[in-house]
């Protein structure tokens, strides 16, 4: 009887069992979930904390308007010494829109899953270049045959360099490579891709010093002395300073184009400074889908492929160390 009492004294109900955690949205990382502040000072948001709806919409019409910036620039630099005219240059900026976007949406749903944009990478400008020098000796009936004709050839070289992204990615071959990387390595790297073209982009300002100067001043002090007026200022600056200010500048720019200010200046400076002479809108499209070899068929050349295979090993350790 005291072996039974005791036994029956001693016995405890079975554990419950944890409820199983709620399930995480696609592309959430696998984590506990912590205030973006615990996890670093001024983070406003993390992965699992998003934005309203609203400030999504304005952040990424800024992100966009950023994006657009360096495609236009990239565009402006290649499309004219490809013998291509406003249309041509409309076409090239929507392919290079749409493809970004598709990238994005894979890479966000199937790859690394970071919250970034993936644009046209200015390491393969110098490339293009030198196709586009390769051909200039050439003749052509028109402008926009050479135009077509060039772009064809840096479909194919871009179709083959890709193939070598592709074998470094699922071949492990470039995770192995990393590990011999160091900051030291990839700094000068970096340094020479993007110091390279600023001979390129920067001297643009200058083309309309009273447009592009002014934007400079605008931003740095938008970012660094407004915000401190106010709560209510830094609050609205420090997430869409850039977004404000290329709307300012813009109807700053309007104001002097409708005045008449450039009405008797150098071509040059009239396709720089006016915002009805780049004819991109009048020559676009409104609806227009990429499709691909929309240009015609590829074509392949040794000399133009081994150019991109170098640029496109320096794309992917200058995405790799960004990242």
């Amino acid at each position: 009887m005291g072996e039974t009492h005791n036994h029956e004294h001693n016995h405890q109900p079975p554990p419950q069992q944890a409820a199983a955690p709620p399930a995480m949205p696609l592309g959430s990382a696998r984590g506990p979930m912590f205030p973006p502040a615990e996890q670093l000072l001024q983070l406003h948001y993390c992965i699992h904390s998003n934005p309203s709806w609203l400030q999504t919409v304005l952040l990424a019409f800024q992100h966009y308007i950023v994006m657009l910036g360096t495609t236009v620039m990239i565009a402006t630099v290649l499309v004219p010494q490809m013998g291509g005219g406003p249309g041509d240059k409309a076409r090239v900026i929507q392919s290079l829109l749409f493809t970004s976007g598709v990238n994005t949406l894979l890479q966000t749903l199937f790859g690394t899953r970071l919250p970034t944009v993936m644009g046209p990478s200015f390491a393969y400008i110098i490339s293009a270049l030198s196709v586009i020098n390769d051909l200039s000796d050439s003749t052509f009936r028109s402008e926009h045959q050479r135009f077509e004709h060039t772009m064809r050839a840096i479909q194919g070289s871009l179709i083959v360099s890709s193939i070598i992204n592709i074998i470094l990615g699922y071949g492990q071959v470039w995770g192995k490579l990393t590990r011999f990387f160091s900051p030291v390595v990839i700094t000068p790297l970096v340094c020479v891709a993007g110091l390279g073209l600023s001979g390129r982009g920067f001297p643009q300002v200058c083309d309309c010093i009273e447009i592009g100067f002014p934007m400079l001043i605008l931003l740095v002090i938008s970012q660094q002395y407004m915000q401190r007026v106010h709560p209510v200022a830094q609050s609205i600056l420090e997430r869409f300073a850039l977004l404000l200010c290329i709307g300012l500048i813009w109807a700053f720019a309007a104001i002097l184009t409708v005045a008449g200010a450039y009405n008797h200046v150098k071509e040059q400076t009239k396709m720089s400074c006016r915002i009805d002479h780049s004819f991109l809108l009048s020559s676009a499209p409104w609806i227009k889908v990429p499709y691909p070899f929309q240009w015609g068929t590829p074509i392949f050349r040794a000399s133009h492929v081994f150019g991109m295979m170098g640029a496109a090993l320096v794309s992917s350790a200058e995405v790799h160390f960004s990242f």
